[in-house]
């Protein structure tokens, strides 16, 4: 039994040649996000770190995703209902400002593990990383994506702000506005022309190149590769990367609470005719909702 990882129900984790490879596995939910894959992820870090034998980690989803989001039926599913009388009562998402603020902070606190760790994690993205699937990899050290994976976060159209919110260090203001105004995705190969993530290569060959990247990162010594983490991140935080989180937080629930016509209609849709039909209608104004950067001018 590793030291730090107890249960390993929504992911795996193994260990060769000086890598941790971590892996979403609920390809049936397409690796979305519950609070128990959360925990185990945030466990899964530790316990990679905390390893000799480990000098880089390697981050991938199971089945035809990387994370297509947030499990969405932990955050609107309610809890309240299903507690027994003689339970002590708990804070709930959009009850208050503070209550909602709280509970997004604990989601950003076993997220941003991924950062604050001394080891390098790689994010291997294929299929779609969407919303929470963003705010997992723009937490990884780098990135490097199927061409074809698509990157975004559309719940921005009705349901908040990223809780754990890097955009701007990886695309700079104008990008980062154009991507969360309007929730539109990108195509990896096109994300890689942004710098939101740092290369894209054709699907049938990610597999080797991921590979190829993670070895030569951990054919440097464990103390030297946190050395480097290390000074970069610091670098983000004299800039506001860890300031501007918690501020996030606050205005994703802010965002919750928010009684705007497409934020009132999405919750309505939810009461009256469930989660799948409020998020197609939702997105219907945007039609395929994509992005296709136009080829330089020759």
């Amino acid at each position: 039994m590793p030291r730090y990882l107890k249960s390993t129900d929504h992911i795996t984790f193994a260990v060769a040649d000086h890598v941790a490879r971590i892996t979403l596995n609920r390809p049936e939910k397409r690796n979305s996000l519950s609070n128990a894959m959360l925990a185990e992820l945030h466990d899964a870090m530790i316990e990679a770190d905390a390893r000799t034998d480990v000098s880089a980690i390697l981050l991938s989803g199971a089945g035809k995703d990387f994370c297509a989001g947030y499990d969405l039926g932990d955050a609107y599913g309610g809890n309240d209902a299903d507690a027994a009388e003689d339970e002590p009562p708990y804070r709930s998402l959009n009850a208050t400002l503070d209550d909602d603020s709280w509970g997004v902070e604990q989601t950003q606190r076993m997220m941003s593990i991924i950062m604050d760790i001394h080891k390098p994690a790689i994010a291997k993205v294929h299929g779609n990383c969407l919303a929470g699937g963003t705010d997992l990899a723009l937490m990884c050290d780098m990135v490097i994506a199927a061409d074809n994976a698509r990157f975004g976060f559309p719940a921005v159209r009705a349901n908040g702000t990223p809780p754990n919110n890097l955009w701007f260090y990886h695309v700079g203001p104008q990008w980062a506005k154009r991507l969360l105004m309007t929730g539109d995705s990108l195509w990896g190969k096109d994300a890689a022309r942004i710098g939101l993530v740092l290369e894209a290569v054709p699907a049938d060959e990610l597999d080797a190149a991921a590979d190829e990247l993670v070895r030569r990162v951990s054919c440097v010594d464990a103390e030297l590769l946190s050395a480097q983490k290390r000074v970069v991140n610091m670098a983000m935080e004299l800039s506001g990367a860890k300031i501007l989180q918690r501020f996030a937080a606050e205005m994703d629930s802010r965002a919750h609470l928010s009684a705007g016509p497409r934020r009132t209609r999405f919750k309505a849709d939810i009461r009256e005719h469930g989660l799948k039909e409020a998020v197609k209608n939702r997105d219907a104004p945007f039609g395929d909702g994509m992005i296709t950067l136009r080829k330089p001018s020759e």
